[in-house]
């Protein structure tokens, strides 16, 4: 058995983090995909200098408008298949790395994703609730294929009451809607899994986002809105899963997952 190490990260923006060298600690771990959200840059102006380490592959997604989302993702895995995922991303914001890989007896579809935000206006949420229906029906169709599933990323919502430090305050905030909670349950009743849960059960105060306002990350009054995902008939491989909270640079920090195959 070969174990595995995948982490997520909205950065918030790479070349800010850059400025602040907050992606060195990279080169201290053993990561075999890594994947980021909110990169809000062009591939062309990702910084060589976020870390030393050479990946073998760099996807990345840009969005039509410049300066905003963007994803990209670093690995050393054998790709057998790399894309945007515009089915899903059909208004080109640069929202989804979708590359396909085996590992052991497994067909892996792998995305790293930065779901959209519905705070800004009713038009936004309309909007994100379009795309999770639009990625849940494109990874079913996937698995149909016979693919295994694993989805990292910013999901931008919190599924359940311990997820989020001050659920009675935001019923009514998008990010805590019953509708967008509904769909992860949807999501999750058609047979995906919460890795963090399935290792950590219950287990509460854990966060993966903090407001930069009013000293939230120092009180931990956060949202666990970061999310890896997994086909069930994944279950088996999983060893680990967790937010590295200890990870500084943005209003989000990473989480990883670790895996054996």
């Amino acid at each position: 058995m070969n174990k595995y190490k995948f982490i997520s990260w909205n950065v918030n923006g790479i070349r800010a983090v850059d400025k602040k060298e907050g992606l060195k600690w990279v080169d201290e771990q053993n990561i075999d995909i890594l994947g980021i959200q909110e990169t809000k840059s062009m591939k062309s102006q990702i910084p060589e200098s976020i870390f030393d380490k050479e990946y073998k592959n760099l996807v990345a997604s840009e969005s039509k408008i410049k300066g905003r989302s963007g994803t990209a993702l670093f690995t050393d895995i054998d790709l057998t298949f790399q894309g945007n995922c515009l089915e899903v991303d059909i208004l080109e914001e640069g929202r989804i790395n979708e590359v396909h890989f085996t590992l052991g007896d497994k067909d892996i579809a792998y995305f790293n994703v930065y779901f959209p935000n519905g705070q800004s206006k009713d038009e936004r949420l309309v909007y994100k609730m379009e795309f999770y229906d639009r990625f849940l029906e494109y990874t079913e169709n996937l698995r149909k294929e016979g693919k295994s599933i694993i989805v990292c990323g910013d999901v931008n919502t919190a599924h359940t009451e311990i997820d989020i430090a001050r659920p009675k305050a935001n019923e009514k905030t998008s990010g805590f809607l019953p509708m967008e909670r509904d769909w992860i349950t949807k999501y999750l009743d058609l047979g995906y899994i919460d890795t963090f849960r399935l290792i950590n059960g219950d287990e509460k105060d854990k966060y993966s986002w903090w407001s930069y306002r009013a000293n939230a990350r120092a009180n931990n009054v956060g949202w666990r809105i970061d999310y890896f995902y997994i086909s069930e008939d994944l279950k088996p491989h999983v060893t680990n899963a967790y937010i590295m909270s200890e990870i500084f640079g943005s209003d989000h920090c990473p989480i990883a997952l670790e895996m054996e195959f």
